[in-house]
Protein backbone atom coordinates (compact mmCIF):
# COMPACT_ATOMS: atom_id res chain seq x y z
CA UNK A 1 0.00 0.00 0.00
CA UNK A 2 2.55 2.64 0.81
CA UNK A 3 4.19 2.00 -2.62
CA UNK A 4 1.27 2.48 -4.43
CA UNK A 5 0.51 5.46 -2.49
CA UNK A 6 4.04 6.61 -3.52
CA UNK A 7 2.68 5.92 -7.05
CA UNK A 8 -0.38 7.86 -6.97
CA UNK A 9 2.07 11.25 -6.29
CA UNK A 10 4.83 10.80 -8.05
CA UNK A 11 4.44 8.18 -10.96
CA UNK A 12 4.82 9.29 -14.05
CA UNK A 13 1.90 10.60 -14.99
CA UNK A 14 1.81 12.86 -11.89
CA UNK A 15 5.22 14.62 -12.80
CA UNK A 16 3.94 15.37 -16.42
CA UNK A 17 0.90 16.76 -14.73
CA UNK A 18 3.05 18.64 -12.11
CA UNK A 19 5.08 19.81 -15.02
CA UNK A 20 2.29 21.95 -16.40
CA UNK A 21 1.02 23.62 -13.42
CA UNK A 22 1.56 27.05 -12.15
CA UNK A 23 1.77 27.64 -8.69
CA UNK A 24 2.29 31.61 -7.25
CA UNK A 25 3.57 32.07 -3.82
CA UNK A 26 2.70 35.36 -2.01
CA UNK A 27 5.49 36.07 0.55
CA UNK A 28 8.90 34.17 0.41
CA UNK A 29 9.73 34.36 4.45
CA UNK A 30 9.33 31.65 6.84
CA UNK A 31 6.62 29.60 5.40
CA UNK A 32 7.12 30.41 1.79
CA UNK A 33 10.40 30.05 1.19
CA UNK A 34 10.33 26.10 2.32
CA UNK A 35 6.94 25.87 0.26
CA UNK A 36 9.17 27.64 -3.01
CA UNK A 37 11.78 24.77 -2.46
CA UNK A 38 9.52 21.76 -2.38
CA UNK A 39 7.52 23.05 -5.04
CA UNK A 40 10.57 23.10 -6.99
CA UNK A 41 11.97 19.90 -6.23
CA UNK A 42 8.95 18.15 -6.83
CA UNK A 43 8.53 19.74 -10.69
CA UNK A 44 5.77 21.87 -10.98
CA UNK A 45 6.41 23.64 -14.43
CA UNK A 46 5.41 27.37 -13.19
CA UNK A 47 6.09 29.09 -10.15
CA UNK A 48 5.18 32.75 -9.16
CA UNK A 49 7.04 34.20 -6.68
CA UNK A 50 5.57 37.77 -4.90
CA UNK A 51 7.48 39.22 -1.71
CA UNK A 52 8.45 43.15 -1.09
CA UNK A 53 11.26 42.55 1.49
CA UNK A 54 14.50 42.01 1.74
CA UNK A 55 16.28 39.39 3.43
CA UNK A 56 17.66 39.91 7.08
CA UNK A 57 20.46 38.28 9.04
CA UNK A 58 17.99 37.43 11.83
CA UNK A 59 15.60 35.77 8.80
CA UNK A 60 18.21 32.90 8.35
CA UNK A 61 17.32 30.91 11.46
CA UNK A 62 13.79 29.86 10.05
CA UNK A 63 14.24 30.99 6.02
CA UNK A 64 16.62 27.89 5.27
CA UNK A 65 16.70 28.32 1.73
CA UNK A 66 18.96 31.72 2.11
CA UNK A 67 22.49 31.94 2.99
CA UNK A 68 23.84 35.01 4.63
CA UNK A 69 25.42 35.82 1.50
CA UNK A 70 21.47 37.11 0.41
CA UNK A 71 21.01 39.60 3.01
CA UNK A 72 19.73 42.97 1.60
CA UNK A 73 18.79 41.33 -1.36
CA UNK A 74 15.23 40.91 -2.26
CA UNK A 75 13.77 37.65 -1.15
CA UNK A 76 11.81 37.32 -4.49
CA UNK A 77 14.99 37.46 -6.60
CA UNK A 78 17.27 35.58 -4.08
CA UNK A 79 14.84 32.49 -3.86
CA UNK A 80 14.79 32.89 -7.63
CA UNK A 81 18.44 32.32 -8.31
CA UNK A 82 18.23 29.48 -5.52
CA UNK A 83 15.68 27.80 -7.21
CA UNK A 84 16.93 27.71 -10.44
CA UNK A 85 20.09 26.10 -9.22
CA UNK A 86 17.90 23.39 -7.18
CA UNK A 87 16.19 22.50 -10.78
CA UNK A 88 16.33 24.62 -13.79
CA UNK A 89 13.96 22.87 -16.29
CA UNK A 90 11.08 25.02 -14.59
CA UNK A 91 9.93 28.48 -15.22
CA UNK A 92 10.62 30.54 -12.26
CA UNK A 93 8.99 34.65 -12.10
CA UNK A 94 9.75 36.82 -9.29
CA UNK A 95 7.97 39.82 -8.08
CA UNK A 96 9.31 42.34 -6.05
CA UNK A 97 5.92 44.03 -4.78
CA UNK A 98 3.29 44.07 -2.41
CA UNK A 99 0.13 42.27 -3.43
CA UNK A 100 -2.56 44.87 -4.17
CA UNK A 101 -5.79 45.89 -5.99
CA UNK A 102 -3.84 46.96 -8.55
CA UNK A 103 -1.03 43.71 -8.94
CA UNK A 104 -3.55 41.32 -8.17
CA UNK A 105 -4.08 39.39 -11.37
CA UNK A 106 -0.07 38.34 -10.48
CA UNK A 107 -2.13 35.44 -8.23
CA UNK A 108 -3.45 33.95 -11.54
CA UNK A 109 -2.91 30.53 -11.65
CA UNK A 110 -3.63 27.02 -11.05
CA UNK A 111 -2.94 27.65 -7.21
CA UNK A 112 -1.70 29.90 -4.31
CA UNK A 113 0.23 29.08 -1.69
CA UNK A 114 0.04 31.70 1.55
CA UNK A 115 3.26 32.73 2.93
CA UNK A 116 2.05 35.75 4.24
CA UNK A 117 1.72 37.32 7.91
CA UNK A 118 -0.72 40.28 6.37
CA UNK A 119 -4.04 39.48 7.46
CA UNK A 120 -5.07 42.64 4.81
CA UNK A 121 -3.39 40.48 2.11
CA UNK A 122 -5.30 37.37 2.86
CA UNK A 123 -8.37 38.70 2.37
CA UNK A 124 -7.08 40.40 -0.91
CA UNK A 125 -5.91 36.91 -1.89
CA UNK A 126 -9.34 35.16 -0.96
CA UNK A 127 -11.85 37.86 -2.84
CA UNK A 128 -9.44 37.48 -5.64
CA UNK A 129 -9.64 33.42 -6.21
CA UNK A 130 -12.97 33.34 -5.17
CA UNK A 131 -13.77 35.51 -7.42
CA UNK A 132 -11.99 33.46 -10.29
CA UNK A 133 -12.34 30.29 -8.91
CA UNK A 134 -8.53 29.45 -7.96
CA UNK A 135 -8.13 27.78 -4.83
CA UNK A 136 -5.32 28.61 -2.28
CA UNK A 137 -3.73 27.34 0.52
CA UNK A 138 -3.76 29.23 4.31
CA UNK A 139 -0.39 28.90 6.19
CA UNK A 140 0.52 30.93 9.64
CA UNK A 141 3.21 30.17 12.18
CA UNK A 142 3.84 31.59 15.28
CA UNK A 143 6.47 30.69 18.26
CA UNK A 144 5.48 26.43 18.67
CA UNK A 145 2.28 26.50 16.58
CA UNK A 146 0.51 26.66 13.29
CA UNK A 147 -2.62 26.63 11.44
CA UNK A 148 -3.15 25.10 7.39
CA UNK A 149 -6.48 25.15 5.52
CA UNK A 150 -7.43 24.66 2.25
CA UNK A 151 -10.05 26.99 0.58
CA UNK A 152 -11.59 26.17 -2.27
CA UNK A 153 -13.39 28.91 -4.46
CA UNK A 154 -16.82 27.24 -4.72
CA UNK A 155 -16.93 25.67 -0.79
CA UNK A 156 -14.92 27.74 1.64
CA UNK A 157 -14.34 31.16 2.67
CA UNK A 158 -11.71 32.43 4.07
CA UNK A 159 -13.45 35.48 5.50
CA UNK A 160 -15.82 32.89 7.16
CA UNK A 161 -13.28 31.40 9.69
CA UNK A 162 -11.57 34.68 10.39
CA UNK A 163 -13.13 37.88 10.77
CA UNK A 164 -12.33 40.93 8.57
CA UNK A 165 -10.52 42.77 11.82
CA UNK A 166 -9.19 39.96 13.92
CA UNK A 167 -5.41 41.05 14.17
CA UNK A 168 -2.10 38.51 14.39
CA UNK A 169 1.01 38.60 16.24
CA UNK A 170 4.05 37.62 13.61
CA UNK A 171 7.32 36.24 13.72
CA UNK A 172 8.88 39.69 14.44
CA UNK A 173 6.74 40.47 17.08
CA UNK A 174 6.44 37.07 18.88
CA UNK A 175 9.15 34.64 17.68
CA UNK A 176 8.74 30.97 16.46
CA UNK A 177 10.86 27.82 16.06
CA UNK A 178 11.99 26.88 12.69
CA UNK A 179 11.20 23.68 13.10
CA UNK A 180 7.29 24.82 13.02
CA UNK A 181 7.52 26.96 10.04
CA UNK A 182 8.79 24.18 8.23
CA UNK A 183 5.98 21.52 9.78
CA UNK A 184 3.40 24.06 8.55
CA UNK A 185 4.82 24.90 5.13
CA UNK A 186 5.21 21.19 4.20
CA UNK A 187 1.93 20.53 5.39
CA UNK A 188 0.77 23.14 2.94
CA UNK A 189 2.70 22.08 -0.05
CA UNK A 190 0.97 17.99 0.63
CA UNK A 191 -2.51 20.04 0.34
CA UNK A 192 -0.79 21.87 -2.68
CA UNK A 193 0.22 18.87 -4.09
CA UNK A 194 -3.35 16.91 -3.86
CA UNK A 195 -4.93 19.92 -5.55
CA UNK A 196 -2.70 19.99 -8.64
CA UNK A 197 -2.91 16.26 -8.76
CA UNK A 198 -6.99 16.12 -8.77
CA UNK A 199 -6.59 14.58 -5.52
CA UNK A 200 -8.93 15.33 -2.57
CA UNK A 201 -7.47 18.30 0.13
CA UNK A 202 -8.49 18.39 3.88
CA UNK A 203 -11.31 20.68 4.32
CA UNK A 204 -10.96 20.82 8.29
CA UNK A 205 -8.61 24.28 9.84
CA UNK A 206 -5.60 22.19 11.04
CA UNK A 207 -3.76 23.05 14.11
CA UNK A 208 -0.36 22.07 15.23
CA UNK A 209 1.07 22.31 18.23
Amino acid sequence: MRYRQQELYFGKGSQQRLGKKHVVIVGIGALGSVSAELLCRAGVGKITLIDRDYVEEHNLQRQSLYTERDIGQAKAVAAQQHLDQINSSITLISHVTDLSSQNISLLDGDLVVDGTDNMETRFLMNAHCRKNKIPWVYGSAIRDEGYVKTYLPTKDCFACTFSQGQSFETCDTSGVLNSITHTIASMQVMEALKLLLGKKPEQQLLHMN
